[in-house]
């Protein structure tokens, strides 16, 4: 069983309540434009650390880190993009690789709009935590906190951090 604390979009900036917040996961999952290699050193300081690169990453950042990462954790595969789309709006080329590769957990950023759903016809569950950062048309900051035990996702929690201004 593991506990995951997920973020995306953060774009350059590292909330400090993080610490607090995800004290109790055993890795923190990034879905892309952490915007400075600050964000992925502090995370990787405190916790284990799985992450993309997103668009607006720079060359440092993409030098670190995949476009995508397809891993398993607690048996459950995963598939993880910043840009992919959500369930009947995927990018064709992610649509055409959830169809080959199944993952079970499919996790984008991009959109700064926290989603969790199912889909159905590729029996996936698709989460997008939203934008935890200061930049961007988001208003409320947000994560997501959830267990992975075996098949099952489970105790996920959406984490608001307040607005997009507030420090």
């Amino acid at each position: 069983m593991k506990r995951i604390g997920l973020l995306s979009d953060t774009h350059s900036y590292f909330d400090a309540r993080f610490k607090e917040l995800f004290k109790d996961v055993d890795e923190i999952w990034h879905a892309g434009d952490l915007g400075d290699i600050k964000v992925l050193d502090e995370m990787r300081a405190f916790k284990p650390v799985r992450a993309v690169y997103g668009n607006i990453d720079d060359s440092v950042i993409r030098q670190e880190l995949d476009e995508v990462l397809e891993f398993e954790c607690e048996g459950l595969q995963v598939y993880l993009i910043h840009i992919g789309g959500y369930p009947g709006k995927y990018e064709k080329r992610v649509k055409a690789e959830l169809i080959k590769k199944r993952p079970k957990l499919f996790i984008t950023g991009h959109s700064h709009i926290l989603k969790v759903m199912y889909d159905k016809n590729l029996d996936l569950l698709h989460l997008n935590p939203g934008a935890a950062g200061r930049s961007g048309f988001h208003a409320v900051r947000t994560a997501l906190r959830f267990t992975i035990d075996g098949n099952d996702i489970k105790d996920m929690e959406v984490i608001e951090l307040g607005p997009k201004t507030a420090k």
